[in-house]
């Protein structure tokens, strides 16, 4: 059983598994297509933030031998539950089923001198396992990279893609010894399958240790984006930006994932590599390995412009409902008399436009994959669009009036949907 099997850790350790002749049962909050792209995985739908009792998981177990916890959250009210709340409640369960080891994806940075409430948890969590009376082995692996990217190297590569500089928290000297995502799942791997990685503690990272400016400058190299030049960005500013993606809920960066960053990622790759029987490559190895396509520049290029769209929009529907409520009364009055309806329609419909304009806005702001929100967004301006030019066609010639302007406006609702979510 793998949970987290449909995250960008996840998944590859499902790959891996099944390509092994494993029988494996991923669980994941929503399915979204995964069961038919893993055909000889079979997959389990469960909210780990609502699945802390043991009953919620003993349906699952039955012909479990080992599970593989690859769930986290790095920020979010639901970080207690899926860390510490939710794995008590399944290691209860698998003792009762007989199930024989559990294997914890952890984090190197979680250790008592980072003061996160992620590390907190993280560190809670191995304690429950620690305490569970199953065999266990713990993970902690240094920052996680790939073909693809998810959270810090999706950062990174954002980073490396913008034009003329490249912003470099602090001095850029904290320190990674990033791991590739399919070395890191060989490990997972190995370590189901023999028995003396039991009670074991790893830190699986790869052969050489980089600086943050190190990596962004071969990120940048691989993207064919030029040479880097930096421009350092003060730590103050850069917690400062940090809260600002606290509060947004799904920006570029925040407090965790910053704190996360300057507490270093740096392991033995000695240790590791003789440890685990194999050597994980480097990371020119594996860029030289799988040169950058017009995806990964596309990615790359519209990191931090997915969030500046998302705030775009949120300010065009608040202004669109600052308008109708504050300087809309004569506009509506007009439009009101030009449909030939009783003048009573007009507050009603001024009033009714603004508070949905607003309720457009907060679901944009909190719709983190963005598929309702852009739903919303699109039935609402093509609704509009439609019935007014069916209503007043004459507006169609003005070029700066309410019709011809939604033209761009519904390109953009449509590129926000196409790249809000980031899994």
């Amino acid at each position: 059983m793998v949970l987290g099997a449909g995250g960008f850790i996840g998944r590859q350790i499902v790959a891996e598994l099944t390509a092994a002749g494993h029988r494996v049962t991923g669980v994941v909050r929503a399915l979204a297509g995964l069961d038919r792209a893993f055909p000889d995985a079979r997959f389990v739908e469960l909210d780990l933030t609502r699945a802390t009792g043991p009953a919620d998981w003993t349906p699952h177990l039955a012909g479990v031998d080992i599970i593989v916890n690859a769930a986290g959250l790095l920020r979010g009210a639901g970080m207690e539950a899926v860390h510490v709340t939710a794995p008590r409640a399944l290691y209860a369960a698998a003792a009762t089923a007989g199930v024989r080891r559990m294997v914890l994806i952890s984090a190197i940075s979680a250790r008592t001198g980072v003061d996160t409430d992620y590390a907190r948890s993280k560190l809670a969590g191995e304690q429950v396992l620690r305490d569970a009376g199953i065999g266990w082995t713990i993970l902690r692996p240094s920052l996680v990279y790939g073909d693809g990217s998810y959270g810090g190297t999706s950062l990174l590569r954002g980073m490396a893609g913008l034009p003329l500089r490249v912003p470099l928290p602090g001095d850029g000297s904290f320190a990674f010894t990033p791991i590739h995502v399919r070395d890191l799942a060989r490990a997972v791997r190995l370590t189901c399958e023999e028995a003396r990685f039991a009670g074991e503690v790893l830190e699986p990272v790869g052969p050489e240790t980089l600086s943050l400016r190190a990596l962004l400058a071969r990120y940048r190299a691989w993207l064919g984006f030029g040479a880097a030049r930096f421009v350092p960005v003060p730590l103050p500013v850069m917690r400062l930006l940090a809260r600002i993606g606290d509060v947004a809920g799904s920006g570029p960066i925040a407090t965790n994932s910053l704190a996360q960053l300057v507490a270093g990622n740096a392991g033995n790759s000695a240790a590791f590599a003789d440890a685990m029987g194999f050597a994980p490559r480097s990371v020119g190895e594996a860029l030289a390995e799988r040169p950058a396509q017009v995806q990964d520049r596309w990615h790359a290029r519209l990191f931090f412009l997915a969030p500046a769209i998302r705030g775009v929009l949120v300010l065009l529907w608040l202004a669109s409902a600052a308008l109708g409520l504050f300087t809309g009364a004569a506009a509506t009055a007009g439009f009101v008399d030009t449909l030939g309806l009783a003048p009573g329609w007009g507050e009603g419909l001024r009033i009714g436009t603004s508070i949905l304009d607003i309720v457009i806005a907060g679901l944009v702001l909190l719709d983190r994959r963005g598929r309702l929100a852009t739903g919303a967004q699109l039935a609402v301006v093509i609704g509009y669009t439609l019935a007014l030019g069916a209503a007043l066609p004459a507006l169609w010639l003005d070029p700066l009036g309410p019709l011809l302007k939604n033209l761009p406006i519904l390109a953009l609702i449509c590129v926000h949907g196409a790249i809000a979510e980031n899994r």
